[in-house]
């Protein structure tokens, strides 16, 4: 059994009626995700700020979308990503 959510066509399952896909509504990418985010908390950045959280979930959505490619193509999206752009330190902490 499933439902539409709206003129959108987006679908949604219902796990309390056994339906776990539909198409291709689940929520296998999402749980990737966060997956992926709770990894990167637990082991590299240990804690995330509130005030910096966007930043986070951001460079964490840009790796979920080019984890399919290989690491030399991976590099080329980060690096055109980057140019005109300039973080300094100061405006950082601000």
């Amino acid at each position: 059994m499933h439902r539409s959510t709206g003129s959108t066509g987006t679908k949604a399952v219902q796990h309390s009626a056994g339906t776990y896909v539909i198409e291709q509504a689940h929520t296998n990418g999402i749980e990737s995700f966060w997956s992926m985010l709770k990894r990167g908390y637990m082991g590299t950045f240990h804690h995330f700020s509130a005030k910096h959280l966007g930043r986070y979930v951001a460079e964490f959505a840009g790796r979920h979308n080019i984890r399919d490619l290989d690491t030399v193509a991976q590099m080329a999206v980060v690096t055109r990503g980057m140019v005109g752009k300039r973080l300094r330190y100061a405006d950082l902490i601000a």
